[in-house]
């Protein structure tokens, strides 16, 4: 059973929040969203249990994905991170420059979010 992990998602987009976090609970994953960086960050630094993985799209208003991205690696090396995004002609060259342990292109498939979620858990 997997529900010790707890996975944060971050993502401007609500439909896409809505249908991650019921797919992910429904796997017996912890899941809390929020739509904005800077809600994602406050709540990184306030939870006492922390994070196993983060998932975050790459192009949000204000502190972008990419941005949130380089601020985690720097504050919390040790968390995973996968990277969603559905804009940008070259997400994998700005993730990987952001050192994500994963990425996915926007529509993706949940089963491959899902077997990414768990190798990069288990690995």
């Amino acid at each position: 059973m997997r529900s010790s992990y707890r996975l944060l998602i971050i993502d401007d987009d609500q439909s896409i929040l809505n249908l991650l976090e019921s797919y992910l609970t429904n796997n017996n994953y912890d899941v809390v969203c929020v739509t904005n960086s800077l809600d994602g960050l406050k709540l990184i630094e306030s939870e006492e249990n922390g994070f196993n993985l983060i998932i975050t799209d790459l192009i949000m208003p204000e502190i972008s994905g990419i941005g949130l991205i380089s601020i985690l690696k720097k504050e919390y090396p040790k968390i995973p991170i996968i990277a969603i995004t559905g804009k940008g002609e070259e997400p994998e060259k700005l993730s990987m420059e952001a050192r994500v342990d994963g990425i996915l292109q926007k529509p993706f498939e949940l089963a491959a979010l899902e077997t990414m979620i768990t190798n990069i858990l288990l690995g």
